[in-house]
């Protein structure tokens, strides 16, 4: 919780400066036009609002649920405006991977982490940019849906010793919004701050010895923040 408030913090800072930025200069460079294709690159960082059902193993509620990680990687975003204010856009990064953790202190005494997983959550949206293409300062709303993929999924050695094996996340499909901006340097660069809700909802299998286990619902819904800087062609 400390990690995601203070990522939210530091977000909303340079949120705010981009627009005192915008309100304080002038514009000398047009904005965004139909036809243009931007490609951005920066850091992207997947925050976790983590609720999940309790965990069942061999049909025995342990009585704790789990906790996911957040983690900060790579991203690259690609735009399409198909007017002057509205573009098509896509979401990627590198593999993002996340700490699993017990809700409570090591309740099956191998250790408070459970294990990593690790995913890819590409997100598409349609993006409304509200300010006169004269504008340096492009503040946009946006909404899409995104398909999160689940891999790598894994218990820590000492769980793995415990008879915890077969670690499985369901693959999730859902929708997502965005609130961002772009600060126009040039006829050719700008830089970008964005926020986005995924709507992340899976579900966990895996073997406890010979018997199943498994946790029926785990809303991850991330803040995903995104800092970068963007070409356009």
């Amino acid at each position: 919780m400390k990690n995601r408030f203070t990522t939210t913090l530091v977000t909303g800072a340079v949120l705010q400066g981009i627009v005192l930025a915008g309100l304080a200069l002038s514009g000398n460079a047009m904005a965004h036009e139909k036809g243009d294709f931007v490609v951005r690159v920066g850091l992207t960082n997947v925050s976790p609002n983590d609720d999940a059902s309790n965990i069942f193993a061999g049909g025995s509620d342990l009585g704790v649920s789990l906790n996911v990680g957040s983690d900060t990687q790579l991203g690259l975003n690609l735009a399409y405006f198909v007017t002057d204010n509205i573009n098509i856009e896509v979401l990627a990064a590198t593999p993002f991977k996340h700490d699993v953790n017990f809700s409570v202190a090591d309740p099956l005494g191998t250790g408070n982490k459970l294990g990593e997983v690790t995913h890819l959550p590409p997100s598409v949206t349609a993006n409304y940019y509200f300010m006169d293409p004269s504008s340096a300062f492009q503040p946009y709303v946006g909404a899409g849906v995104n398909f999160t993929i689940f891999f790598d999924e894994k218990f820590t050695n000492a769980n793995d010793a415990a008879g915890l094996t077969d670690l499985e996340l369901d693959n999730s499909f859902g929708l997502t919004a965005q609130l961002g901006a772009d600060y126009i340097i040039d006829d050719k660069w700008h830089v970008n701050a964005s926020v986005r809700w995924i709507d992340i909802d899976t579900e966990a299998n895996f073997k406890v010895g010979s018997a199943n286990g498994n946790v029926n619902d785990i809303q991850i819904d991330p803040t995903v923040i995104t800092i970068s800087l963007g070409y356009t062609f």
